[in-house]
């Protein structure tokens, strides 16, 4: 009886100490989890705030070339383009590609058709602009209809920015 008994004994203990071995393994399963979900939110909350920033500065960026295209535009009406007129609208253009070469790494595609639309847009329109400063417009291209396309711009900036913003989760309605 005294072997049956040592039998019993070790597996009671192998019973107890394989029964705390399972629960810390289930511990450390559970924790793991816990870890991996935090980190996946983490991560999400981290490229919501790349694309928040990465949008912000597209607007702005987006609309202060078009505001300097307007800018540049009224001073040729009125006389001529100076050297920093030149390079204010030259600066605002480079903001400009700058921030869109970021957003197309960062943007889906949702947003990157947009923000292309505008891009494709403020380019023809500054190319208007300087072939109008030389004096050498291709047919069509007059100050007025220069002019007609820097403000339709306007619209594509409010479709843009209602793409970023249903991106983001805020209300898209302005």
């Amino acid at each position: 009886m005294e072997i049956g008994a040592m039998v019993i004994a070790a597996v009671g203990v192998a019973g107890t100490l394989g029964a705390s071995l399972l629960t810390q393994r289930g511990a450390e399963r559970a924790k793991r989890r816990e870890i991996e979900l935090v980190r996946g939110h983490e991560e999400v909350r981290e490229n919501l705030a790349l694309r928040r920033a990465c949008y912000t500065a597209l607007n702005r960026d987006s609309r202060q070339f078009t505001t300097a295209l307007n800018r540049h535009l009224h001073v040729m009406r009125e006389g001529g383009a100076g050297d920093a007129d030149r390079e204010a609208l030259d600066a605002a253009k480079a903001a400009h590609r700058d921030t869109y070469s970021e957003a197309q790494m960062i943007a889906p595609d949702p947003v990157l058709g947009p923000a292309t639309e505008v891009n494709h847009a403020l380019n023809l329109v500054y190319g208007q602009v300087k072939r109008l400063e030389r004096g050498d417009p291709e047919e069509g291209e007059t100050m007025a209809t220069v002019s007609r396309a820097q403000q339709e711009v306007w619209d594509l900036l409010r479709e843009m920015r209602a793409a970023m913003r249903a991106d983001l989760g805020v209300s898209s309605s302005d």
